[in-house]
């Protein structure tokens, strides 16, 4: 691994971990000093990390992104539009090896694994999802949506009783895929995306005082 993927791996993990709060200051000569890395690698990283949304420039200086509230929920409804879609399609090709590949991401990181793993695993479930529908666009569309909720949905993630719920609605979505059911995975997939969004949007508003406490930033629509 480059000195460069190996600080954007680390400052990614820790934004999205909430070790960097969202709204917090980074200086390049920080960063640098942090992680022990030069000034071209770490300027590199802040560029792609830019790319998925979770930094922006601030002058001289970088700022973590806010949390945005009308953001992630427009963002999850267009995840809707596009992994609905996909979903058809991927009942369509019906290709069992694909969806072997699925049931055994779900078998290998369950709702008792960490977090972390969770999260991951959530994201691969739903990326590798939209893959199997052939469609390049679609692909892209909810790879790059899942990206930017990534840090959203690690605070669902950490919400009691989510992974359970999550990684049941995972199992039901790919039964009804397996079976080429496209109305009903769609219908179930479009619940789950739709449920999860209201239940995280609900969680971020009430908790907003706690997170600016804490040196967060979230942005109201």
């Amino acid at each position: 691994m480059s000195q460069t993927q190996s600080v954007e791996t680390q400052l990614r993990e820790m934004i999205l971990g909430l070790d960097i709060g969202p709204g917090e200051k980074l200086t390049e000569r920080g960063v640098e000093a942090r992680f022990a890395a030069s000034r071209t690698p770490v300027r590199a990283a802040l560029l792609r990390l830019e790319t998925e949304g979770l930094v922006g420039r601030e002058g001289r200086g970088w700022t973590v992104a806010p949390i945005h509230l009308g953001e992630i929920e427009q963002l999850s409804v267009y995840r809707e539009a596009v992994e609905v879609a996909a979903v058809k399609l991927t009942c369509q090709r019906n290709d069992q090896t694909g969806l072997d590949g699925l049931e055994a991401l779900l078998v290998s990181c369950d709702a008792r694994s960490a977090r972390e793993e969770v999260h991951r695993a959530g994201m691969d479930f739903h990326i590798e999802l939209a893959r199997l529908s052939g469609n390049d666009f679609l692909f892209r569309g909810v790879r790059d949506a899942m990206t930017r909720l990534s840090r959203a949905r690690w605070l669902e993630v950490r919400r009691e009783g989510a992974r359970e719920r999550a990684w049941a609605e995972h199992r039901a979505i790919l039964a009804a895929v397996r079976t080429g059911d496209a109305e009903t995975a769609a219908r179930l997939l479009a619940a789950h995306i739709s449920g999860g969004r209201e239940r995280l949007l609900a969680s971020l508003a009430a908790d907003r005082r706690g997170l600016k406490a804490r040196g967060f930033a979230v942005v109201a629509a």
